[in-house]
């Protein structure tokens, strides 16, 4: 679990070393993706790191993790550390959500890009029950697949085939973590926060 007190990076002036010196502080591109928790540190949300460093300039959040050593963003006279996890200082209170919508990008996330059937990496979705034969497009239907499984199994049941499911397809977490994970590529650092919410 991790520590629930955040340590809070401030911004530092920038020195001017010359590049290669030691000390030298790293870009990070200003597309790369940040965590942002809630006040009580529930993920809330995945924004952009240019969005965060406006969060934390204007005391509107905290850096609670830094992206890597060293690496910062930069301006004429000032350098601030890039976040990788960060919170809000104030509490936000979020609507409850009825469902997570269901995509193929999310089933593949859910499954881990791993083939249902058998194992391998899958890069296309499968309908357990073919759409053909009555089955639905939800999550309880469909599951991650290789293109090879997908070709074989085509319009055909499980039980015609012999094949069998080592789990039960279901719809993910309704908690936050479980929809941020679907949302976007979750960074390795994010992990301890995303599973305290699953």
């Amino acid at each position: 679990m991790p520590d629930r007190q955040p340590q809070v990076l401030a911004a530092v002036p920038d020195t001017g070393g010359a590049a290669g010196e030691a000390g030298e502080v790293t870009s990070l591109p200003p597309g790369s993706r940040v965590l942002l928790l809630n006040a009580s540190f529930e993920p809330l949300a995945v924004v952009t790191a240019k969005r965060a460093i406006v969060l934390m300039l204007s005391g509107k959040a905290e850096c609670v993790q830094a992206a890597l050593e060293g690496a910062a963003f930069h301006s004429e006279n000032l350098t601030v550390p890039a976040p990788s996890v960060m919170r809000l200082s104030r509490y936000v209170r979020v609507p409850y959500r009825r469902a997570v919508p269901m995509t193929r990008a999310g089933v593949l996330r859910r499954d881990l890009r791993r083939c249902a059937y058998c194992g391998k990496k899958a890069d296309t979705i499968d309908h357990v029950i073919p759409r053909s034969r009555g089955g639905a497009h939800s999550w309880e239907n469909c599951v991650a697949a290789c293109k090879a499984c997908n070709s074989k199994k085509a319009d055909k049941l499980l039980d015609e085939l012999g094949w069998t499911l080592e789990k039960a397809p279901k719809p993910p977490n309704r908690a936050a973590g479980g929809v941020l994970v679907l949302a976007v590529e979750p960074h390795p650092a994010w992990e301890p926060w995303l599973s305290e919410a699953a």
